[in-house]
Parts: C-alpha cells; structure tokens; sequence
C-alpha cells in the first residue's frame, strides 16, 4: 500500500477545519429597523372654537396619521379626552352637532364666578361611560392652572370630567375646581397650547392646533363678551414660546367665531379640515425626516411622568 505524504493529509486536514470554521462563522447581525415616530396631538383652548379641533383630527386619520399622546388645553381638553377615550372622528362629530349650552350650563351666584361646572364635568364622564383617564387607549393629559401658585398642572390619570373642568375654568366666569384640597383654575393661563406637555410625556413629533385669536377693541362687553375676549387675552404672552416647539403647527381660520357660538360647530370643523388639509404634507415630510434620523434606530423617548 502506497502511503500518502504527510504533506498532503496536512493540507487536508487544515483546509477541513477552516471550512469547518467559515461555515461556524456567525452571520453579520440585520440591520436596525427605523421605528414610527411617536406622535402627539397638542389642541389648545377658545370655547366653541375648539370644534375645529374635530375638522383636524377627521383629516389626519383620513390620512393615517394616528397621535399615541393626545394633550389639551380648556377646549382643546374637552375634545381631547374624547378623542384619546377612543371615539372615533365621526363619533366627535356627532357630539359637537348635538352639543347644547345647556348640557354644561350651571349658573350660580358666587363671588369667584358664575358658572359651577360641574354640569361639564358630568357631561364628560357620561360621554366616557366614567373611564378614568389611565384606561384611555390614547395617553392623555388635561392641562390646569394650580390657583394657589400658578404653576401648571397636568392630569394624566383619575377622573377625566373632573380634570377636563379643571382645564376649562376660566378664572371669574367658571368657579375655580376643587380636587382633593387644591383649586384649579383653566391651563390657558400658562399653557395655552400644551406642546411642551406633549414632548414631556415622550413624543418625538408635536402637532400644535392653535385655535387662538388676538383681543380686539370692537367686542361687546356684555357677559359673554367678557368672556370672549378673557380667552383671547389668556395666554398671549406663551403661545408663541409653546409653538416654537412644535414641529407643525395648524391654525384653523375661527376667529370670527365666538366662544358660545355653537351654532357654528359645523362651520368650525370645516375650518379645521381645511387648515389640517394644507398641512398634511409637512406633517407626513416630518415623518419621514424622523425615520431617517438616528433618533429612528433608538428607543422611543422616556416619558417624564
């Protein structure tokens, strides 16, 4: 028998083995899929313009655009913590058509204001079957106004009409809300328009709604003027500084409306759909701008409370 050269079976041997290797070779790891950017919705408050909040959120659905964080402010509260409960755009429609003063009209006689609110606050809980705001699909915050230090409170869990009657008390017109041993007064004071709320509940893009419109000297100072032209002046001086921190802002074309004009809560959606209409290319270009930034292959940022 003729043997083979211990050359030879040297060579097989190693070229066995690092086959034998190569194909243990662990293959290269897939790469990191991009993530959706987390969404929020901040609506800011203006008494019955805020229906045009609705006009907004139809449009974006309409166009898949879905928020995961929902903040309101007043108005911007009352139609939030619907649409964060799980209602859908045509369900928030329904509610503003059929919505009547009188469904939260409470008038009482106190030196701190002349509506109670707590008929809203029924309201609310009853249009929510009395879910808490912790059991919404969509995160949620109301935002408030603490009477007793001025700074801004911000509910994201407990009773959602109580919270949403917070928001909405507008200092000398609604009597201030009481929750546990606290007194709230409407977030518009210093948050008109909740963006840095949103950011702080960990959303990587902000919608800001700004329904707001600027005082004027020709309003009639009878009640509800008064009241009309409070709302406009709340806020002024932060509105700006909130917007600057959103990535888009929509500014629905309300303010010829009025406060307590719900006979224009049609009219007010509509002006919502347009404005949203012009904006949804910015908003789906923001989209796509986040994907590809290294933000994108993180973690979804950490919500601060």
């Amino acid at each position: 028998m003729k043997l083979i050269p211990f050359s030879i079976i040297t060579a097989l041997s190693l070229s066995f083995f690092g086959c034998q290797q190569i194909a243990e070779k662990p293959s290269p790891s897939t790469t990191t899929q991009a993530r959706e950017p987390v969404i929020a919705l901040a609506l800011g408050g203006g008494g019955a313009k805020g229906f045009a909040h609705i006009g907004v959120i139809k449009v974006l659905e309409s166009h898949g655009i879905r928020p995961k964080i929902v903040t309101g402010t007043s108005a911007g509260s009352f139609v939030g913590s619907l649409y964060a409960s799980g209602k859908t755009p045509y369900q928030l429609q329904r509610i503003a058509l059929q919505f009547k003063e009188s469904d939260i009209r409470d008038l009482t006689l106190n030196r701190q204001g002349f509506v109670l609110g707590q008929k809203l606050q029924n309201y609310v809980n009853q249009q929510l079957a009395n879910k808490p705001i912790e059991q919404f699909p969509l995160r949620f915050a109301a935002v408030a106004t603490r009477l007793d230090n001025g700074q801004k409170a911000e509910f994201i869990k407990g009773n959602a009409g109580q919270a949403v009657r917070a928001s909405c008390s507008i200092p000398n017109v609604f009597v201030p809300a009481t929750i546990g041993k606290l007194k709230y007064v409407d977030g518009g004071l210093v948050s008109p328009i909740p963006v840095a709320t949103a950011k702080a509940m960990g959303a990587d893009l902000v919608i800001a709604v700004d329904i707001s419109a600027r005082p004027t000297a020709d309003r009639p100072m009878s009640m509800w003027g008064l009241l009309d032209q409070t709302i406009n002046i709340m806020g002024q001086q932060s509105i700006q500084q909130e917007l600057r921190q959103a990535n888009v802002v929509i500014q629905p074309k309300v303010g010829h409306l009025g406060v307590l004009d719900l006979a224009s809560s049609n009219a007010a959606i509509l002006e919502g759909e347009q404005a949203a209409q012009l904006k949804v290319r910015e908003i789906q270009a923001a989209i796509a701008r986040f994907k590809q930034s290294p933000a994108a292959l993180q973690p979804a940022p950490r919500a601060k409370f």
